[in-house]
């Protein structure tokens, strides 16, 4: 783990007055609030780009073992790739090339069209561990203990109003700041966003245990009659289980003993492995909601303080860091003077669509799983068979839970090819997601091209094979535009639109 950074708040992009008043310095810089995964790949993101960033996160130092999150799917190892960590990230954890679920339900990853044909068991702190090194080595500014207590904003930037680690007030003055500060954003109330939906399931148990029996799958979840059970390894010998009983409708701080655990992990599951030693126990009750904007002039909202979902599907966390990946590289854009600032626009209009889409997926997976009615207990059945069986089907879902089958809007007439994802493919140079790190476009093309002047920002390529398109690729893996044989005048066209002059 990286060393933790000297906490305070008067900073280079922080009023000299510390109050945001008259003689505030101009700002510039982004700060980012919370250091979750989100706020760390975020903020990782803009500091190799060069950007100044502050992360700010009010709790002390540290990071947990106590994990919610379990799951890497496809896409986001695809975007660790591209910042060289997927690799080690792949040896610590355990991949697993199909998803079951209840009913017969199983969904195969090893036909992806990906480098990465399975999900990754890994618990969030392994994630956390290697953001972190990562946003520290780029020489991001992290301020513990450093409670957000309003959000100002002007034409010329975002004031941050805190609470120091000794209780006294400060502020933080940026060009833009970003909320990452999960389900009780404060940067969210500060600006006055709703945050609508509702609780869709009450007293869920969670568990860090031992087990005297292995479970036969690395990840063992099934739904039966009145209860659900989900077991995942840490990797410490310790297993995580979630459990939930129908008609069990408690509050959130009511007493818990492994007993019940115990439980609702047999009637779900038909036995309960033998646990013991819990090392932690919890209760709590999963939300599906959504901030109506993911953007209020200089202010963003990103992972859980923008959308919080059911875990069902495990695609929280993989969401959030989706939400980083396309955030970040827009904002060093502009704040570099290669973008025009309508760019930012983008990020609501690209994301808020996935984040309404991860919602009803993930909603629609827990609901199967709670149903009790003969006739939704038939229709889980059917679309467990449709899923595995039929073609469509199964890509349509595999591509949703995983992240891939995902794509952004085009212009009218645009190449197909634009807005879409693209693969890992081979290039004469290496791999895409190899040219991609350091957060740069990446121009394959049949020719040569020059990129002097654009070198900071734009790496040009060729394909590895013989095919003809000319395809700039975002630095988030998407294609921003393509063509079949376009002239250099096309191609400089495409390049200043998206990267600025040379």
């Amino acid at each position: 783990m990286a060393e933790t950074p000297r906490t305070t708040v008067t900073t280079g992009t922080t009023a000299p007055n510390d109050g945001g008043g008259d003689g505030r310095t101009t700002a510039t810089g982004v700060l980012v609030v919370g250091s979750g995964p989100t706020g760390l790949l975020l903020a990782g993101d803009l500091a190799t780009a060069g950007v100044p960033v502050t992360l700010v996160e009010k709790r002390p130092h540290r990071i947990s073992n106590l994990s919610r999150a379990f799951v890497l799917h496809a896409r986001t190892l695809e975007q660790l790739d591209a910042r060289d960590l997927a690799d080690d990230l792949e040896a610590k954890g355990k991949p697993l090339s199909d998803i079951r679920l209840f009913g017969g339900l199983s969904i195969r990853l090893d036909t992806l069209p990906s480098r990465f044909r399975h999900l990754l068991v890994l618990p969030q702190y392994e994630v956390e561990k290697a953001l972190e090194r990562r946003a520290a080595d780029a020489g991001v500014r992290f301020l513990y203990e450093t409670e957000v207590t309003g959000v100002g904003q002007d034409a010329d930037g975002v004031t941050l109003h805190v609470r120091r680690p000794d209780g006294e007030p400060g502020a933080l003055r940026a060009a833009y700041a970003v909320g990452a500060d999960g389900l009780h954003s404060a940067v969210r109330s500060s600006i006055g966003l709703s945050f609508p939906g509702r609780s869709v399931i009450r007293s869920v148990v969670l568990a860090d245990v031992l087990l005297d029996e292995q479970p036969e799958h690395t990840l063992t979840a099934n739904a039966v009659g009145d209860a659900f059970a989900f077991i995942a390894p840490f990797g410490d010998g310790y297993h995580r289980v979630i459990a939930w009983q129908r008609g069990r409708d408690v509050p959130d701080s009511a007493p818990i003993d492994l007993d019940e655990v115990r439980e609702t992990v047999r009637l779900a599951l038909g036995r309960d492995y033998g646990m013991r030693d819990a090392r932690w126990m919890s209760r709590f009750h999963s939300d599906e909601r959504q901030a109506p904007a993911y953007r209020v002039g200089r202010v963003f909202l990103a992972g859980d303080a923008a959308h919080v979902h059911t875990p069902a599907g495990g695609q929280g966390m993989n969401t959030g860091l989706q939400d980083a990946a396309n955030l970040s590289w827009k904002l060093a854009a502009v704040l570099r003077g290669h973008a025009d600032p309508a760019l930012l626009d983008t990020y609501q209009s690209e994301r808020h669509p996935v984040g309404r889409a991860v919602l009803r997926s993930s909603g629609g997976i827990v609901r199967l799983a709670m149903a009790k009615r003969p006739w939704t207990l038939a229709l889980r059945t059917v679309l467990a068979a449709a899923v595995t069986h039929v073609g469509p089907l199964r890509r349509r879902v595999t591509g949703q839970v995983t992240g891939i089958g995902y794509k952004y809007g085009a212009p009218r007439g645009a190449h197909p090819l634009t807005g879409r994802r693209i693969p890992d493919v081979a290039l004469t140079g290496g791999r895409l997601y190899e040219a991609l790190r350091g957060g740069r476009f990446v121009l394959i093309t049949p020719g040569p091209y020059d990129e002097d002047g654009r070198k900071d920002r734009l790496a040009v390529e060729h394909w590895a094979g013989g095919r003809r398109t000319t395809v700039l690729v975002r630095p988030d893996g998407y294609v921003a535009w393509a063509a079949e044989a376009p002239d250099a005048e096309q191609i400089e066209a495409a390049l200043l639109s998206w990267t600025g002059r040379g």
